[in-house]
C-alpha cells in the first residue's frame, strides 16, 4: 500500500521531464566515455583494428530495436516497456523473463561498476597528490578500499535519484557536457596529430574473416549501446510521451557518433598491440600521451563523470521496471510504494541500491563470487541480446496486421524489428554455442566457456522461477490475463 497524502490521495508520480532528460538519461547510461575509455581495448582484441566496423553492424540491428521501442512506447507508454510489451504481445512467461533478466544484468552491472567507479576515484586522487588519508593508503588497486568507496557514490547518486528524477537528469546533463568536451578535444587532437596512418579497411566489417571473432565483437559492440532505452523506463514521468521516443534516438545516434569518433582517434594514436595492452587504461593513456600535466588528467576525470552518471542512470530505471512489476503483483507490494514528497518510487530506488551494494560486499567475502560478477559481466551481451531481441519481436507480433493494411509503415513496425530481434538473438545462440565448445570442462573463472555460458544460463532459470511464484504464488493478473498489464496509475 502507498502512504497518502495530507489530501487522502495517494502519492503519484510526476510529470516533469522533456526531450533534454529523456537524452541525458539515455545517454549517460550508454556511457560512451565509460566505453571508450575502458572497452576499445577489449573490442580491439577480438576485432583488431575493425572495430569501427563492427560498431557500424552492431548499430542496424540496434536501430531496429529502437525502431520498436518508439512503435510500442506510442501504442502503450508503461515504465515496464519490454515487460510489459512482450507479456501482452508474446506472453506472459517470457514477459516477465523480460523484465527479470533487465533488472538483474543491471543490479550486476551496478555491483561491478561501483568498484571501477571507486578505482578511478582513487586513482584520481593519487594524481592530485592524495595518497593517505587518515593513515589509509589510498591504493586504487584495493579491491576492498575500491569497492567501499564506490558504494559511498552509489548511495549519493541514489539520494538524487530519490529527491527528484529532474534533480538527477539536469546533473547528469552537466556531467556530460563536461565529458563529451573532455573526449571530442582529445580524440580529435589524436586523429588529427596521430602517429598511425588512417585506413579505410577499418570500416570494413569483412576484413574480420574469422566467425567467432565477428560474433563476439558484435555483442560486445550491443553491450557498448546497451543503455539508450532507459529513457522509455521514465515515459510515466515525462510531460509528453512523445519525447521519449525523441530523447532516445538523439541519444542513440550520438552515441554512434561518439564510438567512431573515439575508434578512429585510437587507432590514429595507438599501435594495435598498443591497444590491447593498455585495455581499460585506454583513456588515461591517450591523455598521458597527448598531453602534460595537469591537463592529462582531463580524461581521467572524465572517466569518473561517466561512471558517476552512469551508476546513477541504472538506478532510475531499474526501480522503475520493479515499480511495474509490483503494480502487476509479480513481484512484491514494496516496490510500488511512490514518495509523497518526492513523487518518485523512492523505497524501491533504495532496495535496489540495496542489493546492489550486497553484491558487491558479498564479492570481498565470498574471491569466487567476484570472478562471477566477471564473468557475468564478460557474458551480459547475452542478456541484452535477448531482451532486446523479445522486444523486437513483440513488436513485429503485435503489429503485424500492418503488413496488409500499411505496408510502408509495416517497413519501421514489422520488418525492421523482426530481421533485428531475430539477428540479436541468432547471435546469441551462436556465441552461446561457441562458449560451449571452447571449454572441455566447467572452472569457476571468467575466461572458461562453460561457466561464462552458466552465468546467463543461471539468470534466465531463475526468471522462470520467479515467473511462477508470481503466477502459482502470488496470483498476479498479469499471469490471468495473459500480459496484459493492469493500468498505470494516473500520473500527477
Amino acid at each position: 500500500m502507498n502512504s497518502t497524502t495530507t489530501s487522502g490521495t495517494p502519492p503519484r508520480l510526476r510529470r516533469s521531464l522533456g526531450v533534454v532528460d529523456g537524452v541525458a538519461l539515455a545517454a549517460s547510461s550508454t556511457a560512451a566515455t565509460t566505453s571508450i575509455g575502458i572497452g576499445m581495448g577489449a573490442l580491439a582484441a577480438t576485432v583488431g583494428l575493425q572495430a569501427p566496423a563492427i560498431l557500424l553492424v552492431a548499430f542496424l540491428p540496434i536501430l531496429g530495436i529502437a525502431t520498436a521501442y518508439a512503435r510500442l512506447n506510442r501504442s502503450e507508454p508503461n515504465m515496464g516497456s519490454g515487460y510489459v510489451w512482450v507479456g501482452k504481445s508474446i506472453g506472459p512467461w517470457l514477459g516477465f523473463l523480460t523484465g527479470w533478466v533487465t533488472l538483474v544484468g543491471t543490479i550486476i552491472f551496478m555491483a561491478y561498476t561501483s568498484a571501477v567507479t571507486g578505482s578511478v576515484v582513487l586513482i584520481f586522487a593519487n594524481k592530485a597528490g592524495l595518497h593517505e588519508l587518515l593513515g589509509l593508503q589510498l591504493d586504487p588497486n584495493s579491491t576492498a578500499l575500491s569497492t567501499v568507496l564506490g558504494l559511498f557514490v552509489l548511495a549519493a547518486v541514489t539520494v538524487t535519484a530519490i529527491t527528484g528524477v529532474r534533480h538527477a537528469t539536469r546533473f547528469q546533463t552537466w556531467l556530460l557536457v563536461f565529458e563529451y568536451g573532455v573526449l571530442l578535444a582529445f580524440c580529435g587532437w589524436a586523429i588529427v596529430g596521430g602517429t598511425q596512418g588512417f585506413d579505410w579497411s577499418w570500416f570494413d566489417p569483412f576484413a574480420i574473416g574469422d566467425g567467432t571473432a565477428f560474433a563476439q565483437g558484435l555483442v560486445l559492440a550491443v553491450f557498448f549501446f546497451w543503455g539508450w532505452d532507459a529513457a522509455f523506463s521514465v515515459t510515466e514521468e515525462t510531460k509528453d510521451t512523445r519525447d521519449v521516443g525523441r530523447g532516445g534516438f538523439i541519444a542513440l545516434f550520438t552515441m554512434l557518433a561518439m564510438f567512431l569518433y573515439g575508434s578512429v582517434a585510437f587507432q590514429r594514436e595507438m599501435s594495435l598491440p598498443e591497444l590491447i595492452e593498455q585495455g581499460p587504461q585506454g583513456l588515461t593513456y591517450l591523455g598521458e600521451k597527448l598531453a602534460s600535466e595537469p591537463w592529462a588528467t582531463l580524461p581521467l576525470l572524465a572517466l569518473m563523470c561517466s561512471a558517476v552518471a552512469s551508476l546513477q542512470s541504472s538506478v532510475i530505471p531499474t526501480a522503475r521496471g520493479l515499480h511495474a512489476m509490483g503494480r502487476d503483483r509479480t513481484m512484491g507490494p514494496l516496490w510500488t510504494k511512490i514518495s509523497p514528497r518526492y513523487g518518485s518510487p523512492a523505497a524501491g530506488t533504495v532496495a535496489v541500491m540495496t542489493v546492489a551494494a550486497g553484491v558487491s560486499l558479498l564479492a570481498l567475502a565470498i574471491p569466487k563470487l567476484n570472478e562471477m560478477i566477471l564473468a557475468a559481466v564478460n557474458s551480459i551481451g547475452l542478456i541484452v541480446a535477448l531482451y532486446y531481441g523479445l522486444t523486437a519481436l513483440a513488436c513485429a507480433v503485435r503489429f503485424r496486421s500492418d503488413l496488409r493494411t500499411a505496408p510502408r509503415q509495416a517497413v519501421r513496425s514489422v520488418l525492421a524489428p523482426a530481421l533485428s530481434g531475430i539477428a540479436l538473438i541468432g547471435i546469441g545462440c551462436y556465441l552461446g554455442h561457441d562458449y560451449y565448445t571452447m571449454s572441455d570442462h566447467f572452472e569457476l573463472s571468467p575466461d572458461n566457456g562453460w561457466f561464462m555460458l552458466a552465468v546467463p544460463s543461471a539468470i534466465i532459470v531463475s526468471g522462470f522461477v520467479m515467473a511462477a511464484v508470481a503466477k502459482y504464488g502470488r496470483r498476479s493478473p498479469y499471469f490471468q490475463k495473459q500480459g496484459f498489464s493492469l493500468a498505470a496509475p494516473e500520473t500527477d
